[in-house]
């Protein structure tokens, strides 16, 4: 009895070790056909990795949104030539335009400073503004709904974790990686230029009261405004160059949360009589209250816009990271300050619809 037991005790211990080596041999089997792109082997047979994976931080692509209309598109232009000769990154510019626009620009684009520039061209559809934006009839010309396209960058660039977004009246002077890696507070969703705090307001207007603050934007007379308990002097921020995080600007529902007070706006008039600027400007300054980042105020020096005057000095010009022409007199009007450093990354327009009113260098030192 006791030899059989023990016999029947070896017979069950094989047949374990064998079941066992047979489900050794299948995983080794599963493992070893894994179709991913290494293999999935031995750590010893693991190939050298790819070039592309070894180098991933010049290959890495730096996503640039911008919006071109049709009579600015020589802004646009020359901001992405700017960007293009400045950088050895790969950029990848979302050009965001209106449909009657797309051929236009896809001409100018063939242009031999521009044939190796990488861009896709996105239509921005003004239906998704309806009940959002109160149009006067009266100035219906003016409205342009472009200029809202910043609210809807996950949509414009799916993929895309990080981006920057690039007003068309500017000039980028530095290598635009350097914004791009902005550090972004946890939490935070995007990152702008404070206006109290920048050298543009240091240097450039003294004493402009609420074009710097909130009180300049929002209409704190307004119930729904003072309930949101923000500072009437807190200072605000410029929207036409910032960079954001894509992923938390979805996990927080951004856009979402700008489209409610845009159409708040349009039923309780939300916004300051005297507006200081955009009205895109103050849906973003109630969203990011106190809840952005701040990039380097070297890479949005502006106001050159404001006046025909020369603010600052050319050292100073010739410094900056990022010059911005926000304001009425834009660099490819008639009187502009500092056109002749815009001048130069402008690319002609071969359909020659675009109208660039040159100036007389005599006759715009003697303005």
């Amino acid at each position: 009895v006791n030899i059989s037991i023990l016999i029947v005790a070896v017979v069950i211990f094989l047949l374990v070790i064998h079941h066992n080596f047979l489900s050794l041999s299948d995983f080794l089997r599963r493992e070893l056909s894994d179709p991913s792109p290494l293999g999935l082997r031995p750590i010893d047979f693991i190939p050298v990795a790819p070039q592309r994976l070894t180098d991933e931080t010049n290959d890495k692509e730096v996503a640039v949104v911008i919006a071109a209309s049709d009579e600015r598109l020589g802004g646009a232009i020359a901001a992405m030539n700017s960007i293009y000769q400045h950088t050895r990154s790969n950029v990848v510019f979302y050009i965001v335009t209106l449909n009657d626009t797309v051929d236009h620009l896809r001409t100018w684009l063939r242009s031999p400073p521009l044939k190796n520039i990488r861009y896709r061209i996105l239509e921005f559809d003004p239906r998704v503004l309806e009940g959002k934006v109160q149009v006067d009839p009266q100035k219906a010309d003016t409205f342009k709904p472009l200029t809202f396209a910043r609210f809807y960058l996950p949509n414009l660039v799916p993929h895309a974790e990080k981006v920057i977004y690039l007003d068309d009246d500017v000039i980028v002077q530095g290598d635009i990686v350097e914004l791009y890696n902005t550090p972004l507070k946890p939490g935070h969703a995007a990152a702008f230029s404070d206006d109290c705090d920048s050298t543009s307001s240091k240097v450039a207007v003294r004493g402009a009261g609420s074009q710097y603050n909130y009180i300049g934007f929002l209409d704190y007379q307004k119930e729904t405004i003072r309930k949101l308990a923000m500072k009437a002097n807190t200072c605000s921020f410029n929207p036409g160059v910032f960079v954001a995080n894509l992923t938390e600007w979805k996990l927080q529902n951004i856009t979402k949360q700008l489209e409610k007070w845009m159409a708040l706006n349009v039923v309780e008039e939300l916004y300051s009589k005297t507006l200081a600027g955009s009205i895109t400007t103050p849906p973003l300054l109630i969203v990011f209250y106190k809840q952005h980042s701040s990039i380097d105020p070297m890479w949005n020096v502006r106001h050159l816009g404001s006046s025909a005057g020369k603010r600052y000095s050319p050292q100073f010009v010739k410094a900056a990271k990022l010059l911005h022409w926000n304001g009425h007199f834009k660099p490819w009007g008639r009187t502009a300050s500092y056109a002749e450093v815009w001048e130069r990354w402008y690319v002609p327009d071969p359909a020659g619809k675009f109208n660039l009113i040159r100036r007389h260098s005599e006759a715009y030192e003697a303005k």
